[in-house]
């Protein structure tokens, strides 16, 4: 019999529960662990039996008992969906993982969530299954905004009350948390019109007492208010109503409100709650109740007729950014409820990241941050930004809002954030583009110079990290997210700075790999690619916390004038300045400190002659070839020693006397900047860290020096 013939013969065998023929096609050579369509195994189809017989027996016959069909789901995962807690026990003493998942994300937790398994659900959480865990998926899918959802979620989507407030009240589920679409199990209860049930209505009703965020939306820019309405639920919309929370007049993407939906659904009672709170009525609604011929609503929404609507702020017919532009298009032709000077509609649509959405303020283009007003984070934001409005790196603050219980802070637009910036470097459309290639040693100049301003005016971040790092639309990059900043104070400033400092670690490490390592698995340390790169081993060493006695800001203003950020003008004019510096205390005749703290015994440089071509040595040794050697050095030479300071010293001369030198040298040498570096990479970092602590850094570049960097 075929192999694949046999594989299906044993999967119905087992679907049918006959044992006796499964043992028999096993004897005939079966394998026990093919697999037929989508992946299914014998052992798969015996857990969807519900069989712990024919779970049993295939166990003990070699069956796999962690193998996966094509979507990922484990024998595990599907005992979940049957709720069978022996199973579930069983695959767990067989290696099975308590979280694991799917290629969908869905785990034996958010599956026994799904189907009601009661049982199930509390057996799990008692073996440690995440309560909080949103469903896991690849990045293309996430891209989509697919996944995230919860084990709430599912209940509630799925009616299931009893298991919602077990979840709750009894295993520490966080209501708030949202998916990728940014709606959180709230949205998840009203979904799904034709499946509206009363264990949705009660999950719905509990979730507002838990003090669940009312201002989400679906994925059609659906309104909380909206949904309700949709579903006929007098006394969600009642209760609703009564938290005074949500805008009357939202719209969805399609500006449709609240009351358009209980006028086309008919609802007069629902439409009544809605005019008596008092949502607009407008001459659209009155012509929708007149084609429909119901008299009663006609008359109702006649009563409460609203004054003529405000006209909308005009808006820029072109916009700056160009990721945005289509979107904010949208948004301009949507007639919806200004906020003050601000024009937004919160929904999956128009959202940028994390609680921040696309908006008009002013008429200008904006990106708008919701806080709930009375959140620390919300205060801590503010205060900083308003503290802030000056910077030149961070990001700039256009204004605010508040509406009830949200704050809108409103910033200047951006198209992406660091991390973005660097997904989209590896693609083919921007490798053809190189020119909006911004240099890893700009990005971090940037930063840095963000981090330091920001302590200039009193305040830590808190929170550094790639995706709080924007950029704008001309290239530009700015510090964003302040939502964890503190005031610095000498109670705070070290467990606080300490962070930072932590942060940009590990942010020159995410620059210098253009993201190719996520920034939370990046090393504490220098990883090997990027060791041998002395320069950079030294920047990021000087930010180490437990080495750390300088004051931030110091320490701040010191790095950025860090070797790493110097231009090559800058570097060799400090090669020159150091030279010359010697040449001086040679022509005292007397032992110079700086002499002291350029040597040392382990010299590297110390071959430094062989590495120099042996023509232009030669002219910087004997003068006599030089065109303008007409005095001074009788015997026509200068002698250099194997030392880094005879190094520096012939420089210097170089520098001095490169003019006079002839053709065939100055075709060798080129630049002498490009010569000398370029021969001795590591000079620099040489003499930074020798003369650092010394007086002779008046030679390396600082922020108050002219030429810096």
């Amino acid at each position: 019999m075929a192999e694949k013939a046999m594989a299906t013969k044993l999967n119905d065998a087992v679907r049918s529960d006959d044992i006796q023929l499964a043992w028999q096609l096993l004897e005939e050579g079966a394998d026990i662990n093919a697999k037929v369509e989508s992946g299914w195994t014998p052992l798969h189809s015996a857990v969807q039996r519900n069989s712990e017989e024919l779970v049993n027996f295939l166990l003990k016959k070699g069956a796999n008992p962690l193998v996966r069909k094509d979507d990922g789901a484990t024998p595990f995962i599907l005992a979940g969906i049957a709720g069978n807690v022996k199973l579930l026990e069983l695959f767990l003493d067989k290696g099975s993982g308590i979280n694991e998942h799917g290629i969908n994300g869905f785990t034996a937790f958010m599956e026994a969530a799904v189907y009601g398994r009661e049982e199930a659900l509390r057996f799990l959480h008692k073996k440690g299954a995440d309560v909080n865990q949103g469903r896991v998926i690849d990045e293309n899918k996430r891209a989509m905004k697919k996944g995230g959802a919860t084990a709430l979620m599912d209940a509630a989507r799925h009616g299931h009350f009893a298991l919602v407030k077990i979840l709750v009240k009894e295993m520490g589920a966080d209501v708030n948390i949202c998916d990728n679409q940014d709606a959180n199990a709230l949205i998840h209860a009203l979904s799904e019109d034709k499946s509206w049930n009363k264990g949705k209505e009660d999950s719905a009703l509990f979730f507002l007492e838990c003090k669940i965020d009312t201002k989400k939306r679906d994925e059609n820019g659906k309104t909380v208010l909206i949904l309700a309405v949709e579903r006929e639920s007098q006394n969600l919309v009642r209760a609703l109503l009564e938290l005074d929370e949500v805008d009357l007049d939202d719209a969805d993407e399609n500006n449709t409100t609240a009351l358009q939906v209980a006028l086309e659904k008919k609802n007069n009672e629902i439409a009544m709650l809605l005019c008596e709170k008092g949502a607009r009525v407008d001459d659209d609604l009155l012509a929708i109740a007149c084609r429909t011929y119901n008299s009663s609503m006609i008359k109702l929404l006649q009563k409460y007729k609203s004054p003529l609507s405000p006209k909308q702020p005009e808006t820029y017919k072109e916009f700056s950014s160009i990721r945005w532009g289509s979107k904010l298009q949208k948004l301009k032709g949507m007639h919806h409820p200004m906020i003050g000077k601000l024009k937004i509609f919160p929904y999956q649509e128009l959202w940028i990241q994390g609680g921040v959405y696309l908006g008009f303020y002013a008429g200008e283009e904006v990106a708008v941050k919701i806080f709930w007003k009375d959140a620390k984070e919300a205060k801590r934001e503010k205060v900083c930004l308003e503290k802030c409005r000056t910077s030149n790196h961070l990001v700039k603050f256009c204004g605010w809002e508040e509406k009830k219980t949200c704050l809108y802070l409103c910033l200047s637009l951006c198209e992406k954030n660091l991390q973005e910036y660097f997904k989209e470097e590896k693609s083919k459309t921007f490798m053809e583009e190189k020119s909006k290639t911004i240099e890893s040693k700009a990005i971090l100049q940037n930063i840095f110079q963000a981090v330091k301003e920001l302590y200039a005016f009193g305040f830590c971040h808190g929170d550094l990290h790639p995706t709080n790092i924007l950029i704008d639309v001309t290239g530009r990059i700015f510090l964003a997210d302040f939502d964890k900043s503190i005031e610095i104070t000498d109670d705070i400033n070290n467990s606080i700075v300490s962070e930072d400092l932590q942060g940009l670690q590990k942010l020159i490490l995410y620059v210098l790999m253009r993201g190719q390592l996520d920034f939370e698995k990046l090393p504490a340390e220098c990883p090997e690619n990027v060791k041998g790169n002395k320069e950079i081993e030294d920047l990021h060493g000087r930010l180490a916390v437990s080495e750390q006695s300088t004051p931030a800001d110091d320490l701040l203003e010191m790095l950025i004038c860090h070797p790493y950020f110097w231009s090559k003008g800058t570097m060799y004019r400090v090669l020159r300045d150091v030279g010359n510096e010697i040449r001086a205390a040679k022509a005292c005749d007397k032992t110079s400190k700086i002499m002291e703290a350029l040597q040392c015994v382990d010299d590297p440089f110390r071959d430094w002659e062989k590495k120099i071509d042996k023509k232009v040595l030669d002219s910087m040794i004997f003068l006599s070839t030089e065109k303008s050697n007409k005095k001074g050095n009788k015997k026509g030479n200068r002698h250099y020693g194997p030392c880094v300071t005879d190094l520096l010293k012939l420089i210097r001369n170089m520098g001095e006397h490169y003019n006079e030198k002839s053709d065939e040298v100055r075709g060798i040498v080129l630049d002498p900047a490009d010569y000398f570096l370029n021969l001795f990479p590591d000079l620099i970092i040489f003499i930074y860290q020798r003369l650092y602590d010394t007086e002779y850094r008046i030679h390396l570049p600082n922020a108050k020096h002219p030429s810096y960097p």
